[in-house]
């Protein structure tokens, strides 16, 4: 990369934190089993592809001979945020959207019908305080 005028350290520092957060992500992802785990891992690696843009686009400007163009660079200046953007709707739709239903059969009759008729339902137990 220090061929191309980058230095390593910025490409560690760039790339080091979105990386070590799809790793935790991953993890987390595959330990938890969110409801939407799918889309929480197509949101990291598309955060990660953020953060990695600027350094494609200079080794696509430098493989293309377009360095020297500034269009080139405000294509990178412009789509970098959208991307990142992107990555956040993704996150934040994975988080917040409902789990995805799954096919069962038909529930057995007197179940399913979200009552309750044990003793926890009773008001009028003896050991609650106050009584």
């Amino acid at each position: 990369m220090e061929s191309l005028g980058v230095p390593w350290f910025v490409l560690v520092r760039q790339l080091g934190p979105p990386a070590v957060l799809l790793v935790v992500g991953i993890g987390l992802t595959l330990w938890r089993r969110p409801a939407r785990g799918g889309l929480v891992t197509v949101a990291l690696v598309v955060n990660l592809l953020a953060a990695a843009l600027p350094f494609v686009w200079i080794l696509l400007q430098v493989g293309a001979d377009l360095g020297t163009q500034t269009w080139a660079g405000l294509v990178t200046l412009l789509v970098q945020p959208l991307v990142t953007f992107t990555a956040w709707m993704l996150l934040l739709i994975a988080v917040l959207s409902a789990p995805p239903r799954t096919k069962a059969g038909p529930a057995p009759q007197g179940e399913g019908t979200g009552t309750v008729t044990g003793p926890a339902d009773r008001r009028d137990t003896q050991w609650l305080p106050g009584r």
